[in-house]
């Protein structure tokens, strides 16, 4: 066996199209692209993107950085230094806060951070907690309970 002896297998390689060679090679006068329009027409046609002279897309689309998120998520949010001013072993939900007083307003469900001393033991209800608020309440020997 020698190199000019190999050959690809039978039918793993398909013959090149010949367009414009008759009616006979199954791509005659018009090679398969029709008969008018700017698509028949050698060369590229129309340069990617094109719409038809429709604002295109790129062109649509604001290039501005910083696009607002679409279903942004917002939280009631406070801080474990707020917390501290509550009696031991309290409920904290974010209706507690709000009767309270330490919240005022019920910007959606309830969020803890972990800013400042937390030396009360509480039981805390909430959507989410940061790291660092739910170490803090458990140090002070409260709960953390994640509700919906």
């Amino acid at each position: 066996m020698e190199l000019s002896n190999l050959t690809p297998k039978s039918g793993s390689k398909k013959r090149r199209r010949r367009v414009g060679r008759g009616i006979s090679a199954g791509q005659g006068a018009s090679c398969g692209f029709g008969m008018r329009g700017q698509k028949s027409r050698s060369g590229t046609g129309t340069k990617p993107g094109f719409e038809g002279g429709q604002m295109p897309l790129y062109r649509r689309v604001p290039k501005l950085k910083y696009f607002p998120l679409v279903n942004p998520k917002s939280y009631t949010i406070i801080n474990v230094s707020k917390l501290s001013s509550l009696e031991a072993n309290t409920e904290v939900t974010l209706d507690s806060l709000m009767n309270k007083g330490i919240v005022t307003s019920n910007d959606g469900p309830l969020k803890i951070l972990g800013d400042g001393e937390l030396n009360v033991p509480l039981t805390v209800k909430a959507v989410a907690f940061s790291a660092t608020a739910k170490q803090k309440i458990e140090a002070a020997g409260g709960s953390c309970e994640l509700t919906k």
